[in-house]
């Protein structure tokens, strides 16, 4: 059974929702960013490699309309090889252009650069081709609070452009900050949608730390991860073992972080959870992604 199937469908019997935000400016910077978007001719996507569908904004096609868009899956080291072939050509198909990068290191972003330009100078062509004269082409930069994107434009720049925050609308103020010639580039403020109704979604925005607000119970959604980490097909499905030396039935995600918690911090299950998000945050569980492409139909 592929990854989707497997986190599709509630993990837990849960009573009420697990993971919940409250931010007032929610809806003020989703009017920003739509502002923002009439400025824009070209708009830098990015998303968490290990979740491109949940760091997808639920609105943000109809935002878009028509402009030119560029993918970008952040944290590619984070998932395997296999994983990153899937989703290109799962994205391929619908005629998306992706990159894959790691933001803090820099891979991926002289492709984007490239590719950036490319797109730009198509721009610029269909503006000749309406009597109207070429001129720097406008890239917006847009996605989740935690994703990566202002790691991503300092290396694109090769300077600090602004501090980054894994909070909401954190930033403050818009400024294009031109890249060669023919592009300009502009960071938009981390959004979120005002309401998360997939819980399964926002269960994995928790588990990468992608909204960078932190309204949820640690050891409920460790014990969401936990579950997840068990089911992985073929040898992935030891990665608890190796790293903890405690067994998992598969079925109880919040048992074996008590397990974990009684072994290691007297008890202490917020701790317990929070070392199995962080080991899984860091990498420490090996390349592990959440998702996997749907099934596509075949054309026939």
């Amino acid at each position: 059974m592929s990854m989707i199937g497997l986190i599709s469908r509630p993990i837990l019997p849960l009573d009420k929702d697990v993971v919940q935000w409250y931010s007032g400016h929610i809806a003020k910077t989703e009017r920003e960013l739509k502002e923002q978007l009439k400025l824009m001719d070209v708009v830098i996507e990015v998303r968490d490699a290990r979740i491109p569908l949940s760091t997808s904004h639920p609105q943000m096609d109809s935002w878009l309309g028509n402009r030119k868009r560029i993918l970008v899956l952040n944290r590619e080291d984070m998932i395997s090889t296999a994983d990153r072939n899937a989703w290109a050509d799962y994205y391929g198909r619908q005629g998306i252009k992706v990159v894959f990068s790691n933001g803090k290191l820099g891979m991926g972003s002289m492709k984007l650069g490239r590719l950036a330009k490319s797109v730009a100078a198509e721009v610029n062509v269909k503006r000749r081709a309406r009597g109207l004269l070429p001129r720097p082409v406008r890239a917006g930069i847009v996605g989740y609070p935690s994703v990566g994107k202002l790691s991503l434009i300092n290396r694109l720049l090769k300077r600090r452009m602004c501090p980054a925050a894994p909070r909401p609308g954190v930033t403050r103020v818009l400024k294009w900050v031109r890249f060669g010639s023919d592009l300009e580039l502009l960071d938009s403020p981390g959004l979120i949608p005002m309401r998360m109704s997939d819980q399964s979604a926002a269960i994995k925005l928790a588990i990468c730390d992608d909204f960078g607000e932190r309204s949820y119970n640690f050891p409920d959604v460790a014990g969401v991860l936990v579950q997840m980490l068990s089911r992985l097909p073929g040898a992935n499905n030891n990665v608890l073992w190796e790293r903890y030396k405690i067994d998992t039935d598969g079925r109880c995600g919040k048992t074996f972080v008590h397990k974990l918690a009684v072994q290691l911090f007297n008890g202490d299950e917020h701790q317990a959870a929070f070392r199995v998000l962080s080991d899984f945050r860091k990498g420490r569980l090996g390349s592990i992604a959440l998702e996997r492409p749907p099934v596509q139909p075949r054309v026939t």
